[in-house]
């Protein structure tokens, strides 16, 4: 059911916007969290729909606002012993045909720090590098292709960014690929907005503790 709820908004199909709630599986036992569309949000987690309604409107906000509420998310995160680092901003593009407009390498040792990051939240990890960046794909929340990208301070503002995020959809292997950037950092927003991502929403992703 999450993955149906993806594929649609990948392809610009989004959950009736009525101000309600619905609550899925999980597809894995790493993946939760809370997934928040234009007036309506997706609660991803194999918890008791009904602890998740009764903590909602224990929260004393909009309802509107209380699934991403903080009183909400530590009350997810003490249920379930999982931790969370930030509300994310959700972008989406559809794959492009042909090779990447740069050359890669891809890198296959498993211990590299990029590699070893990408592997603790996704499945299937691939990682590329170019000369002063790297760029990581991997299945993350719903079994989507997610992309995850660094580029060296020093060689930032000359559009290598832009394009590590354009040549992850020539490389993904499927139809759409993913990316969440922290709404905070404006200059990641604006890598994968010029790289052809839309925002289709927020979420918080809920892990394990270590």
């Amino acid at each position: 059911m999450l993955r149906d709820i993806l594929d649609a908004v990948a392809k610009g199909v989004f959950p009736v916007p009525d101000g309600t709630l619905t609550v899925v599986p999980q597809t894995n036992a790493r993946d939760a969290g809370i997934l928040a569309f234009t007036a309506h949000t997706v609660v991803v987690t194999d918890e008791p729909e009904g602890w998740v309604r009764e903590a909602l409107a224990a929260v004393d906000c909009d309802p509107f606002s209380a699934p991403m509420n903080a009183r909400f998310l530590v009350a997810f995160m003490e249920r379930t012993g999982r931790t969370h680092e930030t509300i994310d901003l959700v972008t989406v593009a559809p794959a492009l045909a042909g090779p990447p407009p740069l050359a890669l390498r891809e890198i296959r040792d498993r211990e590299h720090p990029r590699v070893a990051r990408a592997l603790s939240h996704r499945d299937e990890v691939r990682v590329w590098e170019a000369d002063g960046g790297v760029l990581a794909l991997g299945r993350g929340l719903g079994g989507r292709w997610e992309a995850s990208l660094e580029v060296d301070e020093a060689l930032r503002h000359h559009g290598l960014g832009r394009q590590l995020a354009v040549a992850a959809r020539h490389l993904v292997p499927d139809e759409h690929v993913w990316a969440q950037q922290s709404p905070g950092n404006a200059r990641s927003v604006r890598v994968f907005q010029a790289a052809g991502y839309r925002a289709v929403g927020s979420e918080a992703l809920m892990q394990h503790l270590p």
